[in-house]
C-alpha cells in the first residue's frame, strides 16, 4: 500500500502541472494595438501637414 501512495504523488504533480499549464497558456483578451496605432497615425498626418505648408524653404 505504501508503494502505491509514493506512485500517486507523481501522478497528482503531472495533473497539477497539466492544469497549471493549460491555465497560463489560456486565450486572454488582448486590448490590441488600435489606440496605440491611432496615436501615431495622428502624428504623421500632422508632420505630413508641417512639411506641405513649408512652400519650398
Amino acid at each position: 500500500m505504501g508503494a502505491l501512495v509514493w506512485l500517486l504523488i507523481p501522478l497528482v504533480a503531472a495533473v497539477g502541472g497539466g492544469l497549471w499549464s493549460s491555465w497560463a497558456n489560456r486565450t486572454r483578451k488582448v486590448r490590441g494595438d488600435g489606440p496605440e496605432l491611432d496615436g501615431y497615425a495622428r502624428f504623421r498626418e500632422a508632420m505630413e501637414r508641417s512639411h506641405t505648408g513649408a512652400g519650398g524653404a
